[in-house]
């Protein structure tokens, strides 16, 4: 059978033979298929990057090629706590009269967004600041703001739109 223009070479069984022009493009997508995957690497969040890539020098009668390297990511920072826009209850939960209103006035110089100060009538072991799921990190800077170690989940009947600090006879 000839193998002009549009006719293609079979073998005994009738199937067509591959040309010259396809096994070099499919070796070629092989090749190229394999670089991707030897190039490619897990960059999760606890993968260190390397600070540089060194390749080999080419030699004269070497073919060159280049291999774009993926650019490293930083995960996203926490975005920062914006004390004005957190709204705070301060209770005194102790003995000491005004200890609600002047660690009120404390988180306010300091930019929280006091809302209201009441007494809590209940037990609490030491000053606590309570928050929020959404406002953990909030809670945690309330806390050191205003001098508390313990942090702790809202329970109720705590609001879930605000931090609840509660004051013992601890707090200073």
């Amino acid at each position: 059978m000839a193998s002009g223009r549009g006719e293609h070479r079979r073998d005994e069984r009738g199937l067509v033979l591959p040309t010259r022009l396809m096994v070099f493009s499919i070796s070629a997508v092989v090749l190229a298929g394999l670089a991707f995957v030897a190039t490619q690497h897990d960059r999760g969040p606890d993968t260190a990057t390397p600070a540089a890539v060194t390749r080999p020098k080419p030699t004269p009668s070497a073919v060159t090629t280049t291999v774009p390297v993926a650019p490293t990511t930083t995960p996203a920072a926490k975005p920062a706590v914006r004390r004005g826009s957190v709204y705070v209850v301060v209770f005194n939960n102790s003995n000491v009269k005004g200890l609600a209103g002047k660690t009120a006035t404390r988180a306010q110089r300091a930019g929280w967004n006091v809302v209201a100060t009441d007494n809590w009538y209940g037990t609490v072991d030491t000053s606590t600041v309570y928050f929020p799921p959404r406002l953990k990190a909030a809670g945690a800077l309330l806390a050191k703001d205003l001098g508390i170690t313990r942090v702790k989940p809202a329970i109720a009947p705590m609001r879930t739109d605000r931090l609840t600090v509660i004051l013992t006879g601890d707090f200073h």
